[in-house]
């Protein structure tokens, strides 16, 4: 009969098994915490641009790059200008969009749940007409009365902000022939003769705003009254497009010429995910910082000119710069170390109180190994105490039999030495009942025995 303990020093195996429902908890409510409290941010997000040769349609594929660089595809929704963008953006129907300043209010964005990321440039008012030979220029807006004039198509930024600016100089909707082509039909009709003049609100980089700056019969007008129209209308600026801008070789334009101009916005719905509206920012800032026709290095993006309540991410980045994390590890790592915050809280919540149940619980384990054996040595003192008169010697070597069987078998029980007493007791006490056993055979003795000390 084997009389080898086998001892080690700690039970891994134990306090895994101890831990595990623990642990099982843990993983899952942090897993929970970790994709519903605060999602991953979506791999494709939908960008409302404009209308085609437009610059939000250039500007539009910049960002596309930008954010392709990150693992982010950008869809670019083509349409009729801010106007309609607007109308997008309150529909669900994309994402993010340019929206020119003046197309809606604090009050009304806040309610359809709409923020500014900032604005990106100015996109002057470009007042493009033909030229009549025999014929003063035209430098007062009165004097369009009864012109073809292109106002741009519905659902751009344009017709509504010319009708305005019309109002303001006393013309009603009927003194001017009114059309509403996109802006690339517009401009063969005008250089075709058969309008006068068209309106554009845009950034000069647009490929048709440089072409009509170029065209010989094509004249820009003159906003004289410049500064008037952006006192009258707040969210309008006056900028001025230098003499020779254009090219400085050809002395183009000839003379400096005053603009109004609203800013072009970055809109984007409250629902969009705060990683994404970092991204739009950062990219905003490479592809709008530099010095332009009308701006300084620097100046845009900006959280100024918008009426637009600006998104506190964006807030952040123009008083902070990018996120710390941002600067030194690619989008998606940072993006998944800023969200451990999450998981933090959740096992700051859980890990201590559950941690108080795991040693009992491993205590419990071990000290079981030894425990449940004292059920069978009662079970055998059970069987001595009711053992009937005629076959009593029988019984008592069938139970001595089975206390060998239990010795064998406690002696291969693997257990901390640091409990090691519980197991020597055991053995004691599996000798003592043996030894009673004994004195019962030898004596013939009545079987009745003492209950084992525990």
């Amino acid at each position: 009969m084997s009389k080898i303990l086998k001892f080690t020093q700690f039970s891994v195996r134990d306090l895994f098994v101890a831990s595990a429902p623990t642990i099982a908890l843990i993983v899952g409510v942090c897993l929970l915490a970790y994709w519903l409290v605060d999602p991953a941010p979506p791999r494709s997000v939908r960008l409302a641009t404009g209308q085609e040769n437009s610059a939000y349609e250039e500007f539009g594929k910049k960002y596309a790059a930008a954010l392709a660089k990150h693992g982010v595809k950008v869809t670019l929704v083509p349409s009729a200008g801010s106007g309609e963008n607007l109308r997008r953006l309150r529909a669900g129907e994309v994402d993010i969009a340019f929206v020119q300043s003046g197309s809606t209010n604090e009050e009304v964005a806040e309610r359809e749940g709409l923020s500014s990321l900032g604005s990106l440039f100015v996109e002057p008012l470009w007042l493009f007409l033909r030229e009549t030979k025999g014929q003063p220029p035209i430098t007062q807006l009165s004097q369009l009365k009864g012109k073809k004039i292109n106002f741009g198509p519905k659902g751009a930024g344009a017709p509504r902000l010319f009708r305005q600016v019309l109002s303001l100089n006393g013309l009603e909707k009927e003194d001017v022939e009114r059309f509403s082509l996109a802006n690339t039909p517009a401009t063969v009709e005008l250089l075709e003769g058969r309008i006068d003049g068209l309106v554009f609100t845009s950034a000069p980089e647009a490929p048709l705003i440089q072409m009509l700056l170029q065209t010989p019969g094509i004249k820009l007008f003159n906003f004289s009254q410049a500064e008037a129209y952006a006192r009258k209308l707040p969210f309008l600026t006056h900028v001025v497009l230098p003499q020779g801008i254009v090219d400085l070789g050809r002395d183009i334009p000839k003379e400096d010429y005053n603009l109004i101009a609203p800013t072009a916005t970055l809109v984007a719905r409250d629902d969009l995910h705060p990683a994404l509206v970092d991204l739009f920012v950062q990219a905003a800032s490479g592809i709008h910082n530099g010095a332009g026709w009308f701006q300084q290095q620097g100046q845009f993006p900006s959280a100024k000119y918008t009426e637009i309540p600006v998104d506190a991410e964006a807030a952040k980045f123009y008083k902070n710069g990018p996120p710390l994390l941002q600067r030194y590890m690619t989008f998606w790592l940072a993006n998944f170390f800023d969200r451990m915050w999450v998981v933090v809280l959740a096992l700051s919540a859980l890990i201590i109180p559950l941690s108080r149940i795991i040693p009992p619980l491993y205590v419990w384990r071990i000290r079981s190994r030894v425990y449940r054996w004292y059920g069978q040595l009662r079970t055998v003192e059970q069987q001595v105490e009711s053992a009937p008169e005629a076959s009593r010697m029988q019984v008592y070597e069938a139970q001595l039999k089975r206390l060998d069987e239990i010795e064998e078998l406690v002696n291969q029980i693997s257990i901390p030495l640091s409990f090691a007493d519980g197991l020597y007791g055991l053995r004691s006490h599996i000798q003592f009942v043996r030894k009673r056993i004994q004195f019962l055979m030898g004596e013939g003795a009545p079987a009745a025995t003492q209950a084992v000390p525990v």
